[in-house]
Formats: structure tokens, sequence, C-alpha cells
């Protein structure tokens, strides 16, 4: 054999002898065999899983994007809306035909909505929509995952000190389609303001949040409200006037919010004036109530100084509120509101900007200077009961424009002729009537009992 050969052989005898001895080193070791081996293969096996969730954490933050929506956000009520109106759009979709880009969910929630008539009747509504778990829908093409999670550990301040479960709604899709989202948003917004759109929305303090009353009201034309020629115009033409300065108020460094105190008797006619100028100028009504139990002078601020964007602040008789400055309802209960902090929520260090303030009073007498005075108040009116002319130009849009086919135009205007004369006549002897008194008046009768009738409407 050549010695090559015999060196070869020899060196793989000597390989398979080594191995041999280790393999029978490691089987007899007996440190080996109590657990260091075990170690071994499960460490392996944790930095192969570390190197999986490494992996796929990578994976989705490079092809997957997700967008979370809170219940604090305006944006969060609109989705579950929006989601509902598909689901019954596409259940619908699915009674036609055997499939439809939906899979229905089996995680729903309730949402009971009560619509209440003038007549005092009303009805109950119920509204299903996705409820807390993991729901899938299409949209445009794009399959969208939504996880809907409630917190009850985390709770938010509501009405009356009631805690809000803190809720989150989240949209994951992949990343090729994160343009979808806006588009969405701004859909489900747009079916969200649909039931708004032509209407004025009031809105009333839910702990340190605005949240809107009762279904959207009809906006009611500026020119039903009849105020003393002149009065209607000065308001508006001074709120028009203030809403285009507004970088003139930035330059001069002025605080940018403007306060109107109406005040008159009861009935004249204060509040509607004010919702129909809200909704000729397409603005909100955001009702304050200072007795509200819980309201605090830090909640009045933050009130104040977040009120919705296009939005009048209204506060109501507010001589009742700070009657002698302390303010004290019926049943004895003191207000946490204080007058100095009342005052400093209006016009003071903490008060913000870019807000239109309304209040009404019937007794204007009965307010604090401090109160009233110029940058609080900057413009005072009087609405007043109803004049001879107010009276006249009230039941010409009551009875006029051909709504009576018994009574000729000639004999209408002779009525109101007579009327005018009964008010003026009236008022020489210091008697006056409510224009809300003139106008359940007014719908009770027809033209001739109204006019011979209203003698009895007069008071001292």
């Amino acid at each position: 054999m050549p010695a090559g050969a015999l060196a070869d052989a020899a060196t793989s005898s000597a390989a398979s002898s080594t191995g041999s001895s280790l393999l029978s080193f490691v089987g007899d070791n007996p440190y080996f065999q109590a657990g260091f081996g075990l170690l071994g293969v499960g460490a392996a096996m944790g930095i192969a899983r570390s190197g999986s969730i490494w992996g796929a954490t990578l994976l989705r933050r490079r092809m997957l994007v997700s967008l979370e929506i809170d219940n604090r956000d305006r944006a969060y009520e609109w989705f579950l809306a929006w989601m509902a109106h598909r689901a019954n759009a596409n259940n619908a979709a699915a009674s036609m035909s055997r499939s439809a880009p939906w899979i229905r969910s089996h995680e729903l929630s309730v949402e009971t909505m009560i619509e209440r008539r003038p007549n005092g009747s009303s009805s109950v509504f119920f509204q299903l929509v996705a409820g807390p778990g993991t729901h899938w829908f299409k949209y445009k093409g794009a399959w969208m995952q939504v996880k809907r999670a409630r917190e009850t550990r985390s709770m938010m301040g509501g009405q009356a000190g009631m805690a809000v479960p803190w809720e989150t709604v989240t949209l994951t899709a992949l990343s090729r389609d994160r343009a979808l989202f806006p588009e969405l948003l701004a859909e489900a917004r747009d079916l969200g303001m649909q039931g708004q759109e032509g209407k004025l929305v009031i809105h009333t303090a839910w702990g340190t949040e605005w949240r809107p009353f009762g279904k959207p009201r009809r906006k009611r034309p500026i020119q039903s409200v009849v105020l003393e020629p002149g009065m209607a115009e000065k308001i508006e033409t001074d709120l028009k006037a203030f809403l285009a300065r507004r970088q003139w108020y930035a330059d001069r460094g002025i605080p940018y919010r403007r306060g109107y105190l109406l005040h008159g008797p009861p009935g004249s006619g204060k509040t509607s004036f004010i919702q129909a100028l809200a909704g000729s100028l397409s603005y909100d009504i955001c009702l304050l109530n200072l007795s509200e139990r819980g309201l605090a002078d830090d909640k009045l601020n933050h009130l104040l100084s977040n009120a919705p964007e296009r939005s009048f602040v209204l506060i109501e008789d507010v001589d009742a509120a700070f009657n002698k400055r302390v303010q004290t309802t019926a049943d004895g209960y003191q207000s946490s509101v204080t007058f100095s902090g009342f005052l400093n929520a209006i016009d003071g260090v903490v008060s913000g900007e870019e807000r239109i303030l309304f209040m009404t009073t019937n007794h204007v007498e009965l307010l604090d200077p401090a109160l009233i005075r110029p940058g609080r108040v900057d413009l005072s009116a009087l609405i007043d009961n109803a004049s001879p002319i107010q009276a006249r130009r009230l039941f010409e849009q009551f009875y006029g424009g051909g709504s009576n086919d018994d009574i000729s135009p000639s004999e209408l205007e002779i009525l109101a002729d007579n009327l005018h004369n009964i008010v003026a006549e009236k008022m020489k002897n210091g008697q006056s009537v409510s224009m809300a008194a003139l106008q359940g008046h007014f719908i009770r009768n027809q033209p001739r009992d109204a006019v011979s009738g209203s003698w009895d409407l007069f008071r001292a």
C-alpha cells in the first residue's frame, strides 16, 4: 500500500476515533444529561422564536398601517354610524343576491335614540353598531380590519359625575391602501352631518365637553322674529362686522371675542332671535346652565375656552344666576361657580378667544355693573313688549299672503290698522302685551276674532 494511502487511512481512523470518543463523552457525561443539552436546545428555539417575532413585526410595519380613533373624537361616532349604515346597505344587497362584500359581525352594540316632538309624543329608534371585538369589511376593493376595544379601568368624566368607559377603534389595512383612510373618514363625516345640513344644532355641557342635545332643529328664518324696526339689523350688522375683523383684532392685540346682552320682559323674543340669528349665519348654539350641579370655575373656564367652532355660547336668565353675587337654586343648592370666576372666564387672563357670548335677562337692573361693563358686554339691546308696529307686522305675517280666501286684502289691511291703534291706545294707558301672547292669540283665532279679542290680552 502506498505511503500516502496509509497516511490518509490513519488520519481517517484517528478522526473516526475522536468523533466516537466525543459522542461517547457527551452521552456518558452526567452534566449534559442533567439539562445543559436541553438548555442549549431551548436557547436555540428561543432565538429562533425571537427572530420570527422580529421578522413578523418588521413585516407588519412595512406592509400594514393602522389608524386609531378614540371616543373623545367626533369621528368615533361618525365611523360607527357609517359601519352600521354600510352593514344595513350590504345586508339589503345580500337579500337581493347570494353574496355581498361584507362579513357579518357577531359582536354588536345597540345605540338607542329618542325623538321627542313638540306635542309631547316621542319615538324610540334602535341602531345596531359594531361592538367590542374584531370586524372585517371591504372598502373600495381593499380589505380592512376593525378592532373596537373598551377599557373599563380607564374612565372619562361624563354628565352628572357618571363615568364613561374609554373606547378605541383601530383600523388596519395594507400600507398601499393608506390613502383610503381620509376618504373613509370624509364619507363617515358627510353621513354623520347629513342630518344636520341646513339645521341648527344645540350643544349642552357634558362634564367638561360640549355634546349635541337632541336632534338638529330646523332653522328659523330671521324675518319670522318680529322685533322693533331696526333692532334685528343693528345686532346682525354688528355681529357680521365682528366676524369680518379677525385680523384687525390680531394686529392690535385685542382679544377676539364679543359679548351681547339682550334684556327685556319675558316672551319678547330674545331667545328666539338668537336662534334665528345663529341659523342665518350657519352657527350652532352652546347652551350653558350656570346652575348645573358639579359645575365649578375651572370647568366653566374650560367650557368657554373650548366651545365648538362657529357657535354662540348662550347663557339665559343671567340675572337669576348671580343675584347679589351668589348663585343659589330654588332648592337651596349653591353652585360652585363664583361671580369672580365667571367674570374671569368671560373676560380674564384665562379666558379663551374666538368666542361669541350671548346673555339674556328679564331684569337688567339686577345685574352687577361689573358684569355688563364694556369688554364683557359689547352691545346691549332692549327687546321689549309688542309695539304697534310689531303687532301689525306679526298680524300680517300670520294672515297675509293670500292665506285667508274669505277675507279680502283690503279688509285685512283695515284689521291690521285696527290692531295697530289698539296697541297704541293701550300703551298710552301704561298697558302692554308680549309678542309671545300675541302669537299664541293669532294661532288660536281667525283674523276678525284675533283683532276683536286682542283687548283682553293687555296687562298693566
